[in-house]
């Protein structure tokens, strides 16, 4: 099943079954819980990322071309990192370059997302597929002078990954049950239309039952945890030159069987000055 979450026109926040034809039928229900049909259709404002997360959780260099393009070394155990969970961004919502805390390396990263139905803690590799609710796409934005440069106040990957707008998730959520093995998946992500990034799950170091059970190890995951698996070659970064996002370009991330999750790229907005004092 393909699960929308969406806003309609009172504002007010519903979860819709995706159809083949693209129709939204709402569903009545928790995400977590039962969720059952209507027979409405859904009356659409626009679409959200299909959850809040509880927690973001982050691998880094889990694809080996990837490694390869950076010059790092193939990790002997997953590379983790957060973002926080208010850098969630919706689908065709704005990437926003920061200004305030000026970022001039604000990189794409295409990655599959999954999603953690259940609260658990010391999952088996064997078993923890069977933790997971679903799977979407996730756009891992990175400042990359933050995160590598300590000179300019970085150095920090949290920070250079956390700003606002810098985790896009969406377009939807799709169950476990419809992706029985994500080791085989292709991604792809696309800067102005240009095809920059191409691969297959299969390239992953650490599979997702892997990653999963390394993450829940004496650790409680909670429901609603999202789990960013990791980037495949062809990043901004590694391009000569670099490739940096700039005002006025759209990255879209496709996955197979997921669809394909569009974000254009803006200046972060100046904060609105103070209202002028009333006259004496």
């Amino acid at each position: 099943m393909k699960i929308v979450r969406y806003e309609d026109v009172q504002g007010r926040i519903h979860l819709a079954s995706q159809h083949p034809d693209g129709s939204l039928e709402r569903l009545a229900g928790d995400l977590f819980g039962e969720l059952v049909p209507t027979g409405e259709t859904a009356a659409v404002a626009r679409i959200l990322a299909p959850l809040e997360p509880r927690a973001i959780l982050c691998i880094g260099l889990n694809y080996r071309r990837h490694a390869a393009e950076t010059g790092a070394a193939i990790p002997t155990y997953p590379v983790l990192f957060m973002k926080v969970p208010g850098a969630v961004q919706h689908p065709e919502a704005p990437i926003s370059l920061p200004t305030t805390a000026p970022s001039h390396q604000v990189d794409y990263e295409g990655e599959l997302a999954v999603v953690i139905g259940r609260t658990c803690r010391n999952v088996s590799r064997s078993e923890a597929l069977g933790v997971v609710l679903g799977y979407t796409c996730a756009n891992d934005v990175s400042a990359r002078d933050w995160q590598k440069q300590p000179q300019l106040g970085g150095g920090q990957w949290c920070r250079g990954k956390s700003f606002d707008s810098f985790a896009p998730l969406g377009p939807c959520l799709v169950t476990a049950a419809a992706i029985p093995d994500p080791q085989a998946l292709r991604l792809q992500t696309r800067l102005n239309g240009e095809t920059v990034q191409a691969a297959s799950t299969a390239d992953m170091i650490f599979p997702v039952a892997e990653i999963i059970e390394f993450l829940s190890a004496s650790t409680t995951l909670p429901a609603g945890t999202v789990i960013l698996t990791g980037t495949p070659s062809g990043v901004g970064m590694a391009a000569d030159p670099p490739r940096w996002l700039r005002r006025g370009d759209t990255v879209e991330v496709e996955i197979e069987g997921i669809g394909v999750l569009r974000n254009p790229v803006i200046d972060e907005p100046l904060p609105s000055p103070p209202p002028a004092p009333a006259p004496a």
